[in-house]
Protein backbone atom coordinates (compact mmCIF):
# COMPACT_ATOMS: atom_id res chain seq x y z
CA UNK A 1 0.00 0.00 0.00
CA UNK A 2 1.04 3.63 -0.53
CA UNK A 3 1.24 6.22 2.24
CA UNK A 4 -0.10 9.76 2.54
CA UNK A 5 0.49 12.43 5.19
CA UNK A 6 -2.97 13.56 6.28
CA UNK A 7 -3.78 15.79 9.27
CA UNK A 8 -0.45 15.02 10.94
CA UNK A 9 -0.66 11.24 10.53
CA UNK A 10 0.38 8.71 7.91
CA UNK A 11 -2.43 6.74 6.29
CA UNK A 12 -1.93 3.61 4.20
CA UNK A 13 -4.08 3.52 1.10
CA UNK A 14 -4.59 1.68 -2.18
CA UNK A 15 -6.24 2.83 -5.40
CA UNK A 16 -7.38 0.33 -8.00
CA UNK A 17 -9.41 0.54 -11.20
CA UNK A 18 -10.63 3.52 -13.18
CA UNK A 19 -13.81 5.57 -13.39
CA UNK A 20 -15.73 7.53 -10.80
CA UNK A 21 -14.07 7.37 -7.39
CA UNK A 22 -15.55 5.21 -4.62
CA UNK A 23 -14.02 5.65 -1.16
CA UNK A 24 -14.37 2.52 0.99
CA UNK A 25 -14.17 3.05 4.76
CA UNK A 26 -13.47 -0.17 6.65
CA UNK A 27 -14.77 -1.21 10.06
CA UNK A 28 -12.72 -2.80 12.87
CA UNK A 29 -11.21 -5.16 10.30
CA UNK A 30 -8.56 -3.07 8.56
CA UNK A 31 -8.90 -4.93 5.25
CA UNK A 32 -12.57 -5.71 5.60
CA UNK A 33 -13.46 -4.45 2.12
CA UNK A 34 -11.06 -6.72 0.22
CA UNK A 35 -13.78 -9.20 -0.84
CA UNK A 36 -15.80 -6.34 -2.35
CA UNK A 37 -12.82 -4.74 -4.09
CA UNK A 38 -12.30 -7.96 -6.02
CA UNK A 39 -15.87 -8.08 -7.38
CA UNK A 40 -16.03 -7.28 -11.13
CA UNK A 41 -19.33 -5.41 -10.74
CA UNK A 42 -17.37 -2.65 -8.99
CA UNK A 43 -13.76 -3.28 -9.98
CA UNK A 44 -14.48 -3.10 -13.72
CA UNK A 45 -16.28 0.24 -13.58
CA UNK A 46 -15.03 2.34 -10.67
CA UNK A 47 -11.84 3.68 -9.16
CA UNK A 48 -11.86 2.02 -5.73
CA UNK A 49 -10.01 3.72 -2.89
CA UNK A 50 -9.51 1.80 0.32
CA UNK A 51 -7.35 2.84 3.24
CA UNK A 52 -6.42 2.00 6.82
CA UNK A 53 -7.86 4.51 9.25
CA UNK A 54 -5.47 5.99 11.79
CA UNK A 55 -4.56 3.36 14.36
CA UNK A 56 -5.18 0.41 12.04
CA UNK A 57 -2.54 -1.83 10.45
CA UNK A 58 0.38 0.34 9.29
CA UNK A 59 -1.32 3.74 9.60
CA UNK A 60 -0.16 6.00 12.41
CA UNK A 61 -1.37 5.08 15.87
CA UNK A 62 -2.34 8.14 17.86
CA UNK A 63 -3.37 8.22 21.53
CA UNK A 64 -7.06 8.49 22.38
CA UNK A 65 -9.37 10.13 22.01
CA UNK A 66 -9.80 9.83 18.25
CA UNK A 67 -13.34 10.86 17.42
CA UNK A 68 -15.60 9.88 14.57
CA UNK A 69 -15.22 13.46 13.32
CA UNK A 70 -11.43 13.02 13.33
CA UNK A 71 -11.78 9.94 11.11
CA UNK A 72 -14.14 11.81 8.80
CA UNK A 73 -11.63 14.66 8.47
CA UNK A 74 -8.92 12.10 7.63
CA UNK A 75 -11.13 10.64 4.90
CA UNK A 76 -11.72 14.09 3.43
CA UNK A 77 -8.01 14.81 3.62
CA UNK A 78 -7.16 11.60 1.78
CA UNK A 79 -9.52 12.49 -1.06
CA UNK A 80 -7.88 15.90 -1.25
CA UNK A 81 -4.43 14.32 -1.32
CA UNK A 82 -5.53 12.14 -4.22
CA UNK A 83 -6.99 15.07 -6.12
CA UNK A 84 -10.53 13.70 -5.89
CA UNK A 85 -12.94 16.63 -5.47
CA UNK A 86 -16.04 14.44 -5.12
CA UNK A 87 -16.55 10.72 -4.54
CA UNK A 88 -19.07 8.07 -3.80
CA UNK A 89 -18.48 7.02 -0.17
CA UNK A 90 -19.23 3.58 1.27
CA UNK A 91 -18.66 2.24 4.76
CA UNK A 92 -19.37 -0.89 6.74
CA UNK A 93 -20.19 -1.05 10.47
CA UNK A 94 -17.94 1.46 12.29
CA UNK A 95 -16.70 2.56 8.86
CA UNK A 96 -20.29 3.37 7.92
CA UNK A 97 -20.45 5.63 10.96
CA UNK A 98 -17.39 7.52 9.68
CA UNK A 99 -18.92 7.69 6.20
CA UNK A 100 -22.11 9.15 7.67
CA UNK A 101 -20.16 11.79 9.59
CA UNK A 102 -18.25 12.71 6.43
CA UNK A 103 -21.52 13.21 4.53
CA UNK A 104 -22.77 15.53 7.28
CA UNK A 105 -19.51 17.43 7.84
CA UNK A 106 -18.38 17.80 4.23
CA UNK A 107 -21.37 17.23 1.93
CA UNK A 108 -19.69 18.92 -1.02
CA UNK A 109 -17.32 15.99 -1.55
CA UNK A 110 -19.85 13.17 -1.10
CA UNK A 111 -21.75 12.29 -4.27
CA UNK A 112 -23.59 9.33 -2.75
CA UNK A 113 -23.48 7.40 0.50
CA UNK A 114 -23.60 3.61 0.81
CA UNK A 115 -24.14 2.36 4.37
CA UNK A 116 -23.59 -1.32 5.14
CA UNK A 117 -25.16 -1.72 8.58
CA UNK A 118 -23.79 1.29 10.51
CA UNK A 119 -22.64 0.42 14.05
CA UNK A 120 -24.84 3.01 15.77
CA UNK A 121 -24.92 2.49 19.52
CA UNK A 122 -27.15 5.45 20.40
CA UNK A 123 -30.31 3.57 19.35
CA UNK A 124 -32.17 1.79 22.18
CA UNK A 125 -30.71 -1.66 21.51
CA UNK A 126 -27.17 -0.28 21.52
CA UNK A 127 -26.92 -0.60 25.29
CA UNK A 128 -27.70 -4.30 25.09
CA UNK A 129 -24.90 -4.79 22.54
CA UNK A 130 -22.44 -3.04 24.84
CA UNK A 131 -23.51 -5.29 27.70
CA UNK A 132 -23.08 -8.39 25.53
CA UNK A 133 -19.61 -7.16 24.59
CA UNK A 134 -18.64 -6.85 28.26
CA UNK A 135 -16.70 -10.16 28.34
CA UNK A 136 -14.69 -9.01 25.31
CA UNK A 137 -13.64 -5.83 27.10
CA UNK A 138 -12.82 -7.89 30.18
CA UNK A 139 -10.61 -10.20 28.13
CA UNK A 140 -8.89 -7.20 26.59
CA UNK A 141 -8.31 -5.71 30.03
CA UNK A 142 -6.70 -9.00 31.08
CA UNK A 143 -4.32 -8.79 28.13
CA UNK A 144 -5.89 -11.63 26.13
CA UNK A 145 -6.30 -9.80 22.84
CA UNK A 146 -7.10 -12.87 20.76
CA UNK A 147 -9.92 -13.90 23.10
CA UNK A 148 -11.21 -10.33 23.19
CA UNK A 149 -11.45 -10.26 19.39
CA UNK A 150 -13.11 -13.65 19.19
CA UNK A 151 -15.75 -12.61 21.72
CA UNK A 152 -16.40 -9.20 20.19
CA UNK A 153 -16.71 -10.42 16.61
CA UNK A 154 -19.14 -13.09 17.69
CA UNK A 155 -21.31 -10.46 19.39
CA UNK A 156 -21.11 -8.01 16.49
CA UNK A 157 -21.70 -10.40 13.60
CA UNK A 158 -24.03 -12.89 15.29
CA UNK A 159 -21.97 -15.94 14.31
CA UNK A 160 -20.40 -18.46 16.63
CA UNK A 161 -16.71 -17.77 17.03
CA UNK A 162 -15.38 -20.78 15.10
CA UNK A 163 -17.42 -20.29 11.91
CA UNK A 164 -16.87 -16.53 12.12
CA UNK A 165 -13.09 -16.98 12.21
CA UNK A 166 -13.18 -19.59 9.47
CA UNK A 167 -15.20 -17.30 7.20
CA UNK A 168 -12.86 -14.37 7.74
CA UNK A 169 -9.72 -16.41 7.18
CA UNK A 170 -11.17 -17.90 4.00
CA UNK A 171 -12.19 -14.58 2.48
CA UNK A 172 -9.44 -12.32 3.90
CA UNK A 173 -6.35 -14.41 4.78
CA UNK A 174 -4.42 -12.95 7.70
CA UNK A 175 -7.24 -10.68 8.83
CA UNK A 176 -7.61 -12.29 12.26
CA UNK A 177 -3.91 -11.92 13.08
CA UNK A 178 -4.05 -8.27 12.01
CA UNK A 179 -7.16 -7.74 14.11
CA UNK A 180 -5.34 -9.06 17.19
CA UNK A 181 -2.46 -6.66 16.47
CA UNK A 182 -5.00 -3.83 16.26
CA UNK A 183 -6.72 -4.69 19.54
CA UNK A 184 -5.48 -1.55 21.33
CA UNK A 185 -7.04 0.61 18.62
CA UNK A 186 -10.29 -1.35 18.62
CA UNK A 187 -10.93 -1.53 22.35
CA UNK A 188 -9.04 1.56 23.51
CA UNK A 189 -9.93 4.03 20.75
CA UNK A 190 -12.52 2.96 18.18
CA UNK A 191 -15.26 1.39 20.29
CA UNK A 192 -15.18 4.17 22.92
CA UNK A 193 -15.58 6.68 20.08
CA UNK A 194 -18.57 4.73 18.75
CA UNK A 195 -20.14 4.71 22.21
CA UNK A 196 -19.84 8.50 22.39
CA UNK A 197 -21.21 9.16 18.91
CA UNK A 198 -24.83 10.30 18.97
CA UNK A 199 -27.01 9.75 15.91
CA UNK A 200 -30.74 10.26 15.73
CA UNK A 201 -33.44 11.62 13.41
CA UNK A 202 -31.98 15.13 13.38
CA UNK A 203 -28.56 13.92 12.27
CA UNK A 204 -30.09 11.50 9.75
CA UNK A 205 -32.13 14.32 8.22
CA UNK A 206 -28.91 16.25 7.64
CA UNK A 207 -27.74 13.66 5.08
CA UNK A 208 -28.63 15.32 1.80
CA UNK A 209 -26.99 13.07 -0.78
CA UNK A 210 -28.62 9.95 -2.25
CA UNK A 211 -28.09 7.14 0.25
CA UNK A 212 -28.24 3.37 -0.02
CA UNK A 213 -28.83 1.34 3.14
CA UNK A 214 -27.80 -2.31 2.78
CA UNK A 215 -28.98 -4.82 5.36
CA UNK A 216 -28.33 -8.51 5.87
CA UNK A 217 -31.50 -10.61 5.91
CA UNK A 218 -30.27 -12.53 8.97
CA UNK A 219 -28.68 -9.65 10.82
CA UNK A 220 -28.94 -8.60 14.47
CA UNK A 221 -31.73 -6.46 15.98
CA UNK A 222 -29.32 -3.54 16.41
CA UNK A 223 -28.84 -3.17 12.67
CA UNK A 224 -32.53 -3.67 11.92
CA UNK A 225 -33.24 -0.81 14.31
CA UNK A 226 -30.59 1.40 12.71
CA UNK A 227 -32.02 0.66 9.26
CA UNK A 228 -35.46 1.71 10.50
CA UNK A 229 -34.00 4.99 11.77
CA UNK A 230 -32.38 5.68 8.41
CA UNK A 231 -35.61 4.78 6.63
CA UNK A 232 -37.62 7.20 8.73
CA UNK A 233 -35.33 10.22 8.56
CA UNK A 234 -32.85 10.25 5.65
CA UNK A 235 -34.47 12.37 2.90
CA UNK A 236 -33.22 10.43 -0.15
CA UNK A 237 -32.86 6.78 0.83
CA UNK A 238 -32.96 3.47 -0.99
CA UNK A 239 -32.75 0.07 0.71
CA UNK A 240 -31.47 -3.35 -0.26
CA UNK A 241 -31.64 -6.54 1.76
CA UNK A 242 -29.14 -9.31 1.05
CA UNK A 243 -30.68 -12.61 2.01
CA UNK A 244 -28.84 -15.33 3.88
CA UNK A 245 -26.25 -13.07 5.51
CA UNK A 246 -25.71 -11.22 8.74
CA UNK A 247 -23.51 -8.27 9.69
CA UNK A 248 -20.58 -9.54 7.61
CA UNK A 249 -22.82 -9.29 4.56
CA UNK A 250 -20.23 -8.25 1.97
CA UNK A 251 -17.77 -10.84 3.28
CA UNK A 252 -20.34 -13.62 3.22
CA UNK A 253 -21.85 -12.71 -0.17
CA UNK A 254 -19.81 -9.98 -1.88
CA UNK A 255 -21.30 -10.47 -5.34
CA UNK A 256 -24.91 -9.36 -4.62
CA UNK A 257 -23.64 -6.50 -2.45
CA UNK A 258 -21.42 -5.32 -5.31
CA UNK A 259 -24.31 -5.57 -7.77
CA UNK A 260 -26.59 -3.58 -5.48
CA UNK A 261 -23.94 -0.89 -5.12
CA UNK A 262 -23.25 -0.71 -8.86
CA UNK A 263 -26.94 -0.36 -9.65
CA UNK A 264 -27.32 2.43 -7.10
CA UNK A 265 -24.16 4.28 -8.09
CA UNK A 266 -25.12 4.01 -11.74
CA UNK A 267 -28.35 5.89 -11.05
CA UNK A 268 -26.46 8.74 -9.37
CA UNK A 269 -23.45 9.57 -11.58
CA UNK A 270 -21.24 12.58 -11.19
CA UNK A 271 -22.42 15.72 -12.97
CA UNK A 272 -21.54 15.63 -16.64
CA UNK A 273 -21.23 11.80 -16.78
Amino acid sequence: MERASINGVELEYEVTGAGEAVLLISPVLADGFLPLVEEPALADRYQLIRYHKRGWAGSTRTPPPVSVADHAADAAGLLGHLGVPRAHVAGHSTGAVVATQLAVDDPGIVQTLVLLEPFVLSVPSGEAVLQQAGPAFEAYGNGDHEEAWALFLSVACGLDRAPCRALLEQRIPGVVAQAVEDADTCFGVELPAMAEWAFGPEQAAAIRCPTLSVLGGDTLPLFVEVAALLRSAVPDLEERTIEGVGHLLHVQRPEPVARAMRSFLGRHPMAGD
